[in-house]
């Protein structure tokens, strides 16, 4: 009972409110030393991955010149591909992109940061109640962590509790009915990029901004699933508005990203290699398709395999990251939500799997799995295109970056 009323406490808005308002404040006392704290989660050595890191990463970013230091092993634990974290309590949750967990399951795993060190200390580790988990995410109130299990093709919502510590799933959904082509509808011509169509394969969770609904993404099934949210209960019931919506067949949904306007939704699919603009309705949880572009420049031809998607603070410009094209695409956002290509950067290195801008939005990082390290970009600010700073930093088969600021 004393559970529930304190969900029911953290919920309201002025507690959310708060909650913000000490995040605002942890991300201004983080800055005065001039240095602000990014993990960076890596694939490590298991066979279905064949990654080169050893688990979590800490590295700390000069504010002002961006650059980074020497990476320090923080956390030894398999293939933490994702991490997410709750600023307030001090604690970070990584999923274990693995399927030998307690049977054919994979993990996620929570940990406790030192303020002062970085250093991440463990609390606990729990199935990801199927196997090969791709994506995770906390909710707005930070009681809930949802899972995307790729391998496993279903997503699940598990509990946070007092001490950071994950709980065991309390709703599991798997996805079921028909696959996509094998050949993506709209690839480019002579595209090999075939994968995951075998069967339903989730790839991304996360709730809308208001909380009060959570999309995912199924790659195998080229949908992208739209559920009502239960925040007191960690419940998921699928949409009355939208129970999902569908792509073209074999483009692969992997990743999304709101616009800071909350209404406006973009879509990135894996083997297209397209960005598709949806107007999402956030008090029936529905989207409505507007336009979809290609994420690699006019006239290309041949495979590549899209891999993730951000869109700046100021809502101005969109950014896609290109695998084999090895490339982040700069699309220019119009005051409609359409977008257009503006330009590209080499990302100097090999197969981006995913990157991640700074909280102060000046500089862009890209986690090159296949080359081992992670190169940085300066933002221009008027015309959003990228400018390599010429600095390398050498990681492991680096697989996401976070931001603890």
């Amino acid at each position: 009972m004393q559970d529930i009323t304190r969900r029911a406490f953290v919920k309201s808005s002025a507690a959310l409110a708060a909650a913000y308002a000490a995040e605002g404040s942890a991300q201004q006392s983080r800055i005065l030393n001039g240095k602000r704290l990014a993990y960076v989660g890596t694939y490590t050595g298991e066979a279905e991955n064949r990654g080169n890191g050893e688990g979590i990463y800490l590295v700390e970013m000069d504010a002002q010149t961006g650059r980074l230091s020497q990476p320090r092993l923080v956390a030894q634990t398999p293939s933490p591909s994702w991490l997410d974290f709750d600023p307030r309590r001090g604690h970070l949750y990584a999923l274990n992109e693995i399927s030998d967990y307690q049977g054919r399951n994979g993990s996620l795993s929570a940990f406790a940061i030192d303020a002062g060190s970085g250093m991440l200390h463990a609390i606990n580790t729990v199935s990801s109640a199927s196997a090969q988990p791709a994506y995770l995410s906390l909710d707005a109130t930070r009681d809930f962590v949802f899972v995307a299990n790729y391998g496993g093709g279903g997503i699940a919502v598990l509990p946070v509790q007092g001490d950071g510590s994950l709980g065991r799933a309390i709703d599991v959904h798997q996805d079921s009915d028909s696959v996509g082509a094998q050949h993506a509808t709209s690839a480019p011509r002579g595209s090999f990029a075939i994968s995951g169509h075998d069967k339903p394969h989730a790839h991304m969770i996360a709730a809308d901004p208001h909380n009060r609904f959570v999309l995912a993404t199924d790659l195998g099934q080229d949908r992208i699933y739209v559920y009502r949210f239960d925040a007191a209960r960690g419940k998921l019931r699928p949409s009355a508005g939208t129970p999902h919506v569908a792509l073209p067949s074999g483009d692969g949904p992997r990743h999304f990203v709101f616009h800071p306007n909350g209404r406006w939704l973009y879509s990135l699919q894996e083997e297209a290699s397209s960005i598709a603009f949806f107007h999402y309705d956030g008090e029936r949880g529905a989207l409505a398709h507007i336009e979809t572009i290609s994420s690699l420049p006019a006239g290309f031809a041949g495979s590549n395999f899209a891999s993730e998607i951000a869109v700046s603070k100021d809502g101005r410009f969109l950014y896609a990251a290109n695998r084999l094209h090895d490339t982040i695409t700069v699309c220019a956002i119009s005051p409609d939500g359409r977008i257009r290509y503006a330009g590209e950067a080499s990302t100097m290195g090999d197969y981006p799997r995913s990157f991640r801008m700074d909280p102060s939005g000046r500089f862009l990082y890209v986690c090159n799995q296949k080359s081992d390290c992670l190169t940085s970009f300066r933002v221009n600010r008027e015309t959003g295109l990228l400018t390599f700073t010429g600095e390398y930093t050498p990681v492991g088969s680096p697989a996401c970056m976070l931001f603890f600021s």
